[in-house]
């Protein structure tokens, strides 16, 4: 088994491939401090994915050659955990373009993606583009999210990228995994992915966005016993986990947002904050939450991937560049925040809507497998074969 480096973790590692939040156990540690749950669901997916047996971080704020020299002597390859770095405002550690230039062993990036301003076109530092070339340099393949973001290094002259979409999708190992749904009248338990946070520069129409989340919101809960599943912001945490202080703080810090105070609160928001919020600093949780929910749908584009991953049926709620593409890279149902329509639950329950979700599972199943075997990655991943479904379980 390989040893390996992860460059930009996010969260502790424990159990040999499992992630949870720094100092977890002490709430008060993170409680003031926003970090999203959703990026440790992707490196704790990646660590799911790849066979090793021991895993250090490559450090990349300072350059010491006796350490690099150490890293290329002892560790097979680095890789660096999937998220939205390819973007207008991405800085790099001034060291790193001198520590990755040093490496001799492979650099993956493993299902990176563009974020697209809301209008114009993406436009990448000078340093931002040194630092794709020189990943894309140590790889045979660069691993990306979509379409989008192929295009995007294409347009800086990276021409070796394999659209694998995220590791999340992949982490229980199966390529039979799929998605069936039952009669809609059996849905009893649901998961809502919340991101109230929003700005301009992700989404075109603040109100909008804010005022149809609340509706979905609403009628979600009017219908099913639903969860308000948040990924680590730093008011929900103190509602549930605060002093009686930091609770009454975050109260009104919420409810003094001039954004959320008319477009997002009203009574009924307010008592589900009071009843139905969810969180946990541990990746684990998650996925137990998931899969006693017969259906998860919403904002968060990690959260809804653990849902479909473990096979529970979700709709996207797209309002950027980001769901848009990861959509479309997995062919997953999904609403237009920005559209005229209202959103109508009924009209996306349909399985032939998530058989193109399926199809395309298998897919970039094989593609992700592909993607590691090309690069001399060891991995779990079973091998996909060309057998029909049922001569594969009959097997």
């Amino acid at each position: 088994m390989s040893k390996i480096l992860v460059m930009i973790p996010s969260g502790e590692v424990y159990d040999h491939d499992c992630v949870r939040w720094y100092e977890y156990a002490d709430i008060q540690a993170s409680i003031d401090h926003y970090h999203n749950i959703g990026d440790a669901f992707v490196y704790d997916s990646s660590l799911k994915l790849l066979d090793f047996e021991k895993l250090d971080v490559l450090e990349i704020r300072t350059f010491d050659q006796a350490e690099v020299d150490r890293v290329n002597a002892e560790y097979d390859f680095v890789f660096l955990r999937g998220s939205n770095y390819i973007n207008s405002e991405m800085r790099w550690p001034a060291a790193t373009e001198q520590v990755l230039s040093k490496l001799k062993i492979p650099v993956l990036a493993f299902g990176v993606g563009a974020q697209a301003p809301v209008t114009g076109k993406l436009q990448l530092s000078e340093e931002s583009k040194r630092m794709w070339r020189l990943i894309a340099e140590k790889s045979v393949t660069l691993g990306v999210r979509g379409a989008y973001t192929a295009e995007a290094m294409w347009d800086i002259g990276i021409r070796n990228t394999r659209i694998v979409g995220c590791p999340t999708a992949f982490r229980g190992l199966n390529p039979d995994m799929r998605i069936d749904l039952p009669p809609l009248e059996r849905i009893k338990k649901v998961g809502v992915t919340m991101r109230r946070e929003v700005s301009k520069a992700y989404a075109r129409d603040v109100q909008v966005y804010l005022t149809k989340h609340r509706q979905m919101v609403k009628d979600l809960a009017a219908r099913f016993d639903t969860v308000l599943m948040m990924q680590g912001e730093v008011e929900e945490k103190k509602l549930l986990w605060g002093t009686e202080e930091q609770k009454a703080e975050a109260w009104a810090a919420l409810h003094n947002q001039e954004w959320l105070k008319h477009w997002y609160f009203d009574e009924t928001m307010d008592e589900l904050y009071r009843s139905r919020l969810w969180y946990s600093d541990v990746v684990a949780d998650y996925e137990s939450l998931v899969r006693s929910k017969d259906m998860v749908l919403g904002y968060r584009l990690h959260g809804n991937l653990m849902a479909l991953s473990n096979g529970v049926p979700s709709v996207y709620f797209s309002y950027d560049s980001r769901t848009a593409e990861f959509a479309e890279t997995f062919g997953i149902p999904c609403y237009d925040v920005f559209s005229e329509k209202p959103f109508v639950l009924e009209e996306y329950w349909d399985q032939s809507l998530f058989e193109r979700f399926n199809q395309r599972f298998y897919t970039r199943y094989r593609d992700m497998r592909e993607f590691l075997d090309e690069n001399g990655i060891a991995h779990r991943m079973p091998e996909v074969t060309a057998k029909p479904r049922a001569q594969r379980q009959a097997a």
